[in-house]
This record gives structure tokens, sequence and C-alpha cells, in this order.
């Protein structure tokens, strides 16, 4: 694998893996979402056809969930549908290999819906799953701020007690999404705990509220996948408390283990993978032949560790080491292909060339460094893999 450390080679050693089954009927569900996809994917010019979970389409969106492909494993009295998780992740591969644009609905389908069927009260599940399954209602998470980044523990902005109301006041960065999000589950301080990781309280938070201000980061690419919120004496009632008061960070870990394992971990540059394959045509030579053996090879093992994290989830339990694992090792694969792609062929890097190849690669080159970033750094992710290993 990429990036290979003698740690990291200990991790995939002891990387749990859970013994998993296609289940009855996945040949004709992947046809059956193929079909769908040729049926109703909007037009996309080739630069957004990769990283595509973070391209959105709100008519696609819906499409999908009119369709019953969002909020699939949940329980159908919540607009979901009951089907197994590696259903699920079939019709995500499906959706990211085409590379359609899921964004508007990716983190409340992924995070958001899971975090209130697991600790959401009865009446906040009635309230807002069934909006999201039907592609309705889309979701963001307000996790990082200024100064703490990855590491949440260190999460400042806090909720005050006010009458039946919950005050708050601060700034959430790095938001992905909010700009088209309606709800936000927010990461915030409740308590005077003496323990980082106590007095942390979750809130679904009505972005249309008083006092809530979205406001955009533009990355180097032009792109607005990013968002700052500021918070201004912004009441949230109680009810739109997730959990009891103080699991917050109880809750944030469940939550990661299910942001960091997915396929979208190491599909992001899969539409560059397919162009160089087309591009090398039927004859290619040595040294292209050994890039695309090699990028398979590292692609297959990635999609095996993540349908095995998706499985030990399927099972009620919470592979936070291995989800750890997959995003490392899919982050290092994700930045290192457009790398790998760039030395191996000739191609102009120009964003307005012609040629989809190109367009593609001076895209993927541009925004890859900041793979390794969303969904918690490099350095916390090894953190958590040194600890569950003993090694610190």
């Amino acid at each position: 694998m990429p990036a290979s450390t003698a740690g990291s080679t200990q991790a995939m050693q002891t990387f749990r893996v859970l013994p998993f089954a296609p289940p009855p009927g996945s040949v004709a569900l992947r046809e059956e979402i193929r079909a769908f996809i040729a049926e109703n994917m909007p037009h996309m010019d080739a630069p957004q056809r990769v990283n595509s979970w973070a391209v959105g389409n709100r008519e696609f969106s819906r499409a999908l969930g009119r369709a019953g492909y969002i909020g699939m494993t949940w329980p159908k009295r919540y607009g979901g549908r009951d089907r197994h998780p590696l259903e699920r992740y079939i019709v995500l591969e499906e959706l990211l290999a085409a590379g359609a644009p899921v964004g508007m609905h990716w983190i409340a389908d992924r995070q958001s819906g899971p975090l209130i069927l697991r600790f959401g009260t009865e009446e906040q599940r009635m309230q807002f799953l069934p909006r999201i399954a039907a592609g309705e209602l889309f979701g963001c998470i307000g996790m990082s701020e200024p100064g703490t980044g990855s590491d949440l523990a260190s999460v400042r902005m806090r909720a005050v007690r006010d009458g039946d109301s919950w005050r708050v006041n601060g700034q959430k960065v790095w938001t992905t999404n909010a700009h088209n999000a309606g709800l936000m589950i927010a990461l915030l301080r409740t308590g005077e705990a003496g323990g980082r990781h106590e007095g942390l309280t979750q809130f679904l938070v009505d972005l249309t509220a008083p006092g809530v201000t979205v406001r955009p980061i533009i990355d180097l690419a032009g792109g607005h996948d990013f968002n700052e919120v500021f918070f201004d004496d912004v009441l949230i009632p109680d009810t739109m408390r997730v959990g009891a008061e103080g699991d917050g960070w109880k809750q944030v870990t469940a939550e990661l283990s299910l942001e960091r394992s997915g396929p979208e971990r190491y599909m992001s540059c899969f539409g560059l993978f397919l162009t160089l394959i087309q591009r090398a045509g039927a004859n290619p030579d040595a040294a292209m032949t050994g890039l695309i053996g090699r990028l398979s090879a590292e692609l297959w093992t990635l999609r095996q560790m993540s349908m095995s994290a998706a499985a030990q989830l399927a099972a009620g339990n919470d592979p936070m080491l291995e989800a750890a694992i997959v995003k490392d090792l899919g982050n290092s694969f994700e930045q290192e292909l457009p790398r790998l792609v760039q030395a191996a062929a000739d191609a102009d890097m120009d964003l307005s060339a012609n040629e989809d190849f190109a367009r593609l690669l001076a895209l993927l080159l541009q925004i890859s460094p900041s793979f390794s970033l969303r969904g918690g750094t490099r350095e916390i992710l090894r953190g958590i893999i040194a600890r569950n290993l003993g090694l610190r």
C-alpha cells in the first residue's frame, strides 16, 4: 500500500476482517442502480465526475429518495427500506463509480440519519428521517472550530441553558454542504467537567433559525464545498438535544466510524483511474500496464477492507480502528494516484484543456491534498491506530 510504515503494516495485520458475503439479489440490485443512473444522471462536466460525493444536485437526490436509495437500511416507518447494509454499499459504490452528484444528501444519509436513529428521540426520528430519506432534507456536521480542527476534544463553542432552550454563540468552520443544508448536528460544550472528552453534547440545529449565518469558503480550484457558520444568540430548544447531556463524545466517536470507512475514502479519484485505462487503450506499454495493475490491486484491497468495516457496522460493532485504517490508507491512495498518473502520462495540465483526462488530472492535483484533512487529519487517525495497538 502507498505511504506504508512499520506502524501501518502492523495496523493492517491487526485489521479485524469480518467474513461477509454479498446479500441475495446483489447482482440484480447492481443492475437496477446502474439502470437508474443511466436514466436519471444529469449532464455533468468531466471534472464534476470525480470527488462526486462533494458535488450536489437537488433533483438527482430527490430522484434517489423517491426510488428508495437514501436511508436504505432504516426501518420503513421512518421512510427507509429495511435493506441490508451491504446492499447500501453496492448502491454507493455504483453511484461513486459513475461520478453521480450525490453531495446534497450524502452527509445526511451517511451520518445525520444514523445518529438520529441511534441516539435521537422518537419525535426527532419522525420529524427528520422521512424527509432525509425522501431527499428533501439535507444535513451538515458542525464539529470543527477555528483552532481545533480534527482535535474535537478541544471544542470550545458553548451551549448555555436558557429556560427550555440552549443559547449558542460562536463559530463552526470547514462545514461541508452547510449552504445547502437545512439541518446541522452540532457538537457543543455544555458542562465544565475536568476531562476534555466530558461535558460535550450534540444538538440538531435548524440552519434557518434567527442568528445563524452561513458564509462560503472557496477552495483553490474555485469550488464551494466548505463554509463557516456563525451563531449569534441562537436559541436551540432542548427537544433538539441528541441523547443525554454530556454524551456527545461517545456519540461522535460512533458517528466517525461511519464517516471514515465508506467507499468515498478510496473512490474520489476513481473517474481519473477509469479515464487512464481508456486512454491507455488495448495495448499499453509495460510501464502503463504496471501502473494500472498496481492501482487495481490497491483499489481492490481497500475495497475489501472497507466492505469488512461495513460488515462490522452491520453486526452492531464499532470498527473505530478499522475505519481509521481505511481512511488513512484510502487517503494515501487517493493522493498518490494523481501524482503517479501525472508522472506516467504526457498530459496538458491546463484546466481549460479540451481533453477530459488532462482536466480531471489538473483538478485532482489541486484538491487531493485536502483528502487527508476532511474527516480527521492523518495525525489524528494514526494516533487512534497507535492507541488501539498499544503503541502510545
